[in-house]
């Protein structure tokens, strides 16, 4: 049966023609199946991509639930097509069209999106720090006897890497990148970052914050719609690349030629692209904050 659409929502909503959000699910589609489609290929092959494959085995995401258009949570779509939405339980008909059913969010998805929404707030609030160099990953080989990547060469000696990060210093702020220093590595780092401290240490300079965007949205999706998720998505997979061409690796296999971080000249370099990824962050983060705020607004109202 129809459900009424609070007064907060019926002021901010956006109904869409069936052609318009099927356009949206096209241009998705379209962008998030390649990719998709080629991590599928490699596991099919055993073969392993160091760059890409992260983001599909290190945030374990449904793959079917990326592929899957939905809307946000501010969406009314029109139309017959819209039908199928209906299978799911957390989406209603309203005598406007099909959306999410907001008086579905339970009390754990509201301690996730009020969590997240802290978590941005709590960033936005600091200065973004621009003297990491990426050096998180040359801590998680700093005196290893195994590494990560086993299957991707390093493209210096252990030697080389110690002298690396014993004179540039390593100035990480993100506790799952921290998790996976060698113990050697941990005590080099400037602070000690933890699970609980992540509101204290996050900072919009790093790249795994800005990574991360994407899993805060597929872990409140559905009420987050999917546009917002393959732009997170794609910013990921641009931090990923930064992440591991600043590592030492040696990826030019795979068409990634190295930023020598070793280097002034090339600390310079990434620094530049991680200002750059820190301003789409930003962006992104702004945009995963409002929808935020409307699915607490609206739960407000329905209290």
């Amino acid at each position: 049966m129809d459900v009424e659409i609070s007064n907060v929502a019926a002021s901010e909503i956006r109904i869409l023609s069936q052609r318009q959000w099927q356009a949206l699910e096209a241009e998705h589609r379209a962008t998030v199946v390649p990719w998709i489609d080629a991590y599928r290929d490699r596991r099919a092959r055993r073969e392993t991509h160091p760059v890409h494959d992260f983001l599909f085995t290190y945030y374990q995401t449904n793959r079917q639930n990326l592929k899957r258009w939905r809307p946000s949570a501010d969406m009314i779509l029109e139309g017959e097509a819209a039908e199928p939405f209906l299978s799911d339980d957390r989406y209603v008909r309203t005598k406007e069209g099909v959306r999410l059913n907001l008086q579905k969010l339970d009390e754990g998805a509201l301690r996730r999106v009020r969590w997240v929404r802290s978590l941005i707030s709590a960033v936005k609030a600091r200065p973004a720090r621009f003297n990491c160099f990426g050096l998180h990953e040359w801590a998680m080989v700093y005196r290893a006897e195994e590494i990560r990547h086993e299957k991707t060469p390093l493209r210096l000696k252990g030697e080389a890497i110690e002298k690396v990060v014993e004179s540039v210093g390593i100035r990480c702020s993100h506790y799952d990148a921290f998790r996976f220093f060698t113990k050697e590595a941990c005590p080099l780092n400037e602070i000690q970052p933890s699970r609980d401290a992540r509101l204290e240490n996050e900072q919009f300079g790093c790249v795994h914050f800005n990574m991360d965007l994407y899993k805060w949205c597929f872990k409140l999706s559905p009420w987050i719609g999917s546009d917002l998720l393959r732009e997170c998505f794609l910013l990921a997979l641009e931090a990923r690349e930064l992440d591991m061409r600043a590592s030492p690796y040696d990826l030019r296999e795979y068409g990634y030629a190295p930023i020598l971080i070793e280097t002034p000249e090339g600390r310079e370099a990434y620094r530049v692209e991680q200002k750059q990824l820190t301003r789409k962050g930003k962006v992104l983060a702004g945009r995963l904050a409002e929808q935020c705020d409307y699915l607490l607004r609206v739960n407000r109202e329905f209290d």
